[in-house]
């Protein structure tokens, strides 16, 4: 049975983490978690040593961070995993049949919000299947996942500070399918509590067309984050 490396990007995320890595822990097939750590200053690394996990320290950027993880990850598949998403004890089994399918290369698992969100957050499953039949990517927070065979063979995870899930989708896309396995996870929707459901759909929406219009990844991020 193949293993599975999560890789987990990490800045600061002590009241977060705690449920994430429970919830990965008691997928079976997962050998090893990994964070990324980008310079967290709370509890965020005693507590992913605590439980257990490996933390590597690496300069802050999401794609970044998840690339230093990758580097001594050791399973035969790699999961990306925020640390605000939740995964069922299912999503191993789940993850290792996906990619067995003809000419899959690389998963990701169906989006719901943790409870709560607004009534304009609902339909999360069906927004995931139009991203990625429309668009060909899946969002980061569906914790994607691969050989880690694929991952050396496209160029690892790409080192940006934003958009690594899409760059990496697009690589991904050259070399076979992208699918989604039959699990779901459940991530947090704290993201759109600042600006609203509204303004962060239409701020995704303007980095996106940003980057396709070849800005800057470190210029992506000050949008993003601005």
């Amino acid at each position: 049975m193949p293993t599975i490396s999560i890789l987990i990007p990490t800045l600061n995320e002590e009241t977060s983490l705690p449920e994430t890595l429970a919830r990965a822990q008691a997928i079976p097939e997962v050998s090893e978690i990994i964070l990324g750590d980008g310079g967290s200053t709370d509890g965020t690394c005693d507590i992913a040593r605590d439980a257990g996990a490996r933390v590597v320290q690496s300069p802050c950027g999401r794609g970044t961070q998840l690339r230093a993880a990758a580097d001594v990850a050791t399973g035969n598949v790699v999961l990306l995993l925020h640390a605000d998403t939740w995964l069922p004890p299912h999503a191993g089994v789940a993850a290792i049949e996906l990619l067995g399918r003809p000419n899959m290369i690389a998963g990701a698992f169906w989006r719901r919000f943790t409870e709560g969100a607004p009534l304009l957050m609902r339909g999360a499953r069906l927004k995931s299947w139009l991203l990625l039949h429309s668009l060909g990517y899946v969002y980061g927070d569906q914790a994607i996942f691969l050989t880690r065979t694929t991952l050396e063979r496209i160029g690892g995870v790409p080192d940006v500070p934003l958009m690594e899930d899409v760059i990496l989708c697009e690589r991904l896309r050259e070399k076979g399918r992208i699918g989604l396995a039959n699990a779901s996870a459940t991530t947090s929707w704290r993201k759109f509590e600042k600006l609203g459901v509204l303004n962060t759909y239409l701020l995704m929406a303007r980095v996106l067309s940003a980057y396709r219009r070849g800005v800057p990844p470190e210029k992506l991020r000050e949008l993003y984050y601005s």
